[in-house]
């Protein structure tokens, strides 16, 4: 087994924490004990209350005070209804900001993601650290990693600053497999 990524990797900016990702591996081990290792190729950053793309925009609330939190907590929810979006909650205390896993080898698009690792609600809060149903871990064959940067997916009511942020991250090595 590889390192874990502790609780301070993402106890810094989530601009930093979030390219810094690409190519890591999100481990998950099933209920029925199976464990699947897959390597993290696309996610998106969101900052502060000052970005108007990100949940913690509108203040705290019940829904968003994880973010609120210190880095390495997950912050898991539902959108449409139907899909859960798994996101890593960085930075210091009060200082919302979180990274929204968008895509690992093979499984492209948050929905899809969490489907595959049968993530939902019982995970929210949980410490990507200490959790024994999943966490990331750093890939000692990771070399030359090459990221692409894009503007952020699905968040046109922001206004034109904040939808236009480069603040979506894709590692470009592996994009045929992503």
């Amino acid at each position: 087994m590889s390192p874990k990524l502790t609780e301070n990797f993402f106890r810094r900016d989530v601009l930093n924490v979030a390219p810094d990702l690409l190519g890591n591996i999100i481990v998950r081990k099933f209920d029925d004990g199976s464990i699947e290792k897959y390597i993290i190729c696309e996610v998106e950053a969101y900052r502060g209350e000052e970005d108007l793309a990100c949940h913690a925009s509108k203040g705290r609330t019940e829904r968003t005070d994880v973010m609120y939190h210190r880095g390495g907590c997950m912050y898991v929810y539902l959108i449409y209804g139907i899909h859960w979006m798994l996101n890593i909650v960085c930075g210091e205390k009060d200082n919302p900001q979180a990274v929204l896993i968008r895509g690992v080898e093979q499984f492209n698009g948050p929905g899809k993601l969490s489907k595959e690792l049968q993530i939902e609600k019982s995970f929210n809060t949980e410490s990507i650290e200490m959790s024994t149903r999943i966490w990331i871990e750093k890939n000692p064959n990771l070399k030359n990693k090459k990221i692409k940067t894009e503007k952020r997916i699905g968040i046109d009511y922001s206004g034109n600053i904040w939808k236009n942020k480069l603040w979506r991250f894709i590692l470009d090595n592996l994009k045929s497999k992503c």
